[in-house]
């Protein structure tokens, strides 16, 4: 069986290169200077956690849910699996970005 010289698939190049323009922009976002994380709800009941998210979703329309983060902590035999959502608080006031100067 050959080996095929041929290079990437068609738009392979620009799907990567736009992964990766997006994973960059994610990053500045959510740098540590740039604020930080604050826990809005946490708890070790799955069900719970999955009846607390369906609520959020349907009714809070405030929520930036690109800037939510979920987190799962696998306790194995030791401790009990906990389930934490999160939300990226910039450290910028309301109202002072993108006001001009005096």
């Amino acid at each position: 069986m050959k080996v095929s010289d041929a290079g990437p698939m068609p738009g392979q190049r620009k799907r990567r290169r736009q992964q990766q323009d997006e994973m960059q922009r994610a990053a500045a976002r959510f740098a540590p200077d740039t604020g930080s994380w604050e826990v809005l709800f946490e708890t070790q009941d799955e069900p719970e956690w999955r009846a607390h998210l369906r609520r959020l979703q349907a009714s809070d329309t405030q929520i930036d849910w690109t800037a939510v983060r979920i987190d799962t902590f696998c306790g194995r035999l030791t401790q009990p699996t906990t389930y934490r959502l999160s939300l990226f608080v910039s450290n910028a006031a309301p109202g002072v970005v993108g006001q001009g100067g005096q």
